[in-house]
């Protein structure tokens, strides 16, 4: 049961996780002031980088995915996918996506309908309702997707095609040769293992928190902090079961499970709510994101500052600095897919499941709270917006306390994903290390998650991490370059 680390990545994400941690825990108001103004002063001053950049990318990932490098098989020609379409599509939203979908589906397309983006008169609800839609979409559509996706196919090309590891620094092999295995490469590597181990640990303490509240609001249990310790306890329980029994035994099973019942969840909603009035919802939710996709994409004299920086630039950073995490799974499930199948289903798929999830739990919440007069879904926290649209609907005992039960599976599969990314990049991109650093890594992240969650550190951590986003930016534009450079050397079929 040796270890099998690479040496100055491990050692140096390790310290770095305590380092930051115990400097959070002791100095939380300085800490808080400095990781807030970071986040603050780059959402709102690099603004135009972050959407231009993530326009690029979606463009960029078109242009390839149509090009004659659509034909490249990853894994060479006779390479031979090693997940079936379900099964691949589960894992892709097991990677930290599918939890958003459940905390955001009903109380984002509300929120942007009462606070209209782009100016618009929120009086005008019919309209209002069109562009809330459109700016919820916006965000979970093809721009966080060809994100992921560029990170995810960079990674995989590199690693199946090249024969290197499944590391950050093999992408940028054709700009920098051998020097991605020196300094260079090291601190690409420890900025990926930062992100990723602190957006993991902040996203598992919020839905500790979110959970709790489901919770207290069915059974009446307290959401004190020993709750929400619990609660992480027992996630990361399952979380290193998981992780001990592997990708196709553990994260495949879990996403697939995940997946089945958030679809049971979604025709639950689709059968039980305003059916119709869904369907309708999806049609003009599809027409509608197309409409306005070039007004959300562009970041000219933006006059909606709070919903510009405050949303669509928040998440952008978010999703790039969360790419190398995401992005390495994906490329880890991605084996013998050529080029062009990975984008249909990277880019494609995943905006379309979100057009039909948020149409049809954001749609039935918005017609609660204008056609029913249920006003409570905006007068509640974030967390509690899908039990309160669901008491509108049949079995609502019920199917709340199953939602809770996705919900921690979702963060579940989010634990142990992550965990095995982590284990990867701090293994010099090993995919089958000792499960001993797996174990590591989960576990630590739980810690991590219970002390920032008992010393009020998580928004701070949740901030820098946002921060972080910028020099990945720089480093997702950068490995465009680097691709295209590596698939131009590639044999086409």
């Amino acid at each position: 049961m040796g270890l099998d680390i690479h040496n100055p990545v491990f050692a140096i994400s390790a310290l770095s996780v305590i380092a930051l941690v115990t400097v959070t825990l002791l100095y939380p108001a300085l800490a808080t002031e400095l990781f807030l103004g970071m986040k603050t002063w780059v959402t709102s001053t690099f603004d135009w980088f972050f959407l231009i950049s993530a326009n690029f990318f979606i463009l960029f990932c078109i242009a390839i995915a149509t090009s004659r490098f659509g034909k490249i098989r990853l894994g060479g020609p006779d390479a031979k996918p090693q997940y079936n379409y379900g099964g691949w599509l589960a894992m892709l939203f097991a990677a930290g996506v599918g939890i958003g979908l459940m905390f955001f589906g009903v109380y984002e397309p509300l929120t942007h309908t009462l606070n209209s983006p782009l100016g618009i008169d929120p009086q005008n609800i019919a309209v209002a309702r069109e562009a809330g839609m459109s700016a919820t979409i916006f965000h979970w559509g093809l721009h966080a997707w060809a994100i992921y996706g560029l990170v995810g196919l960079a990674l995989a090309f590199f690693c199946f095609n090249r024969q290197m590891p499944l590391t950050l620094r093999s992408a940028f092999f054709p700009l920098f040769g051998k020097a991605v295995w020196g300094p260079f490469g090291h601190f690409i590597d420890v900025m990926a293992v930062l992100a990723t181990i602190f957006g993991l640990s902040t996203s598992l303490g919020f839905g500790a928190e979110q959970i709790a509240a489901g919770l207290h609001h069915l059974f009446d249990i307290p959401a004190s902090n020993l709750s929400k310790i619990l609660l992480i306890v027992v996630i990361m329980i399952m979380a290193l079961i998981s992780v001990i029994a592997g990708l196709d035994k553990g994260i495949k099973r879990l996403s697939e499970l995940n997946m089945g019942m958030a679809a049971m969840l979604c025709l639950f909603v689709l059968v039980t709510g305003p059916t119709l009035l869904i369907f309708e919802q999806l049609w003009h939710t599809t027409i509608n994101y197309l409409v306005y996709l070039p007004r959300f994409s562009n970041w000219i004299d933006r006059t909606d500052t709070a919903f510009y920086h405050g949303w669509t630039i928040f998440y952008l950073a978010w999703w790039i600095s969360w790419s190398p995490f995401v992005g390495m799974f994906i490329a880890r499930i991605s084996y013998g897919r050529t080029i062009r199948e990975f984008f249909a289903w990277v880019l494609l798929m995943p905006t379309i499941i979100s057009i039909i999830w948020m149409s049809t739990l954001g749609g039935t919440g918005l017609d609660q709270y204008f056609n029913l007069g249920v006003k409570a879904l905006a007068e509640m926290p974030p967390e509690l917006s899908l039990y309160v649209m669901l008491e509108g609907l049949p079995f609502a005992g019920i199917v709340s306390a199953i939602s809770v039960v996705l919900i921690a599976i979702f963060f579940v599969t989010s634990a142990d994903s992550g965990s095995l990314v982590i284990d990867t990049m701090t293994a010099g991109g090993k995919m089958n290390a000792p499960v001993v650093q797996r174990i590591f890594w989960c576990t630590a992240t739980g810690l991590v998650a219970i002390a920032l969650l008992v010393g009020g550190g998580m928004a701070s951590l949740q901030a820098l991490t946002i921060a972080i986003g910028l020099p990945f930016c720089l480093v997702l534009l950068l490995m465009t370059v680097s691709l295209y450079k590596g698939l131009k050397e590639e044999p086409v079929p």
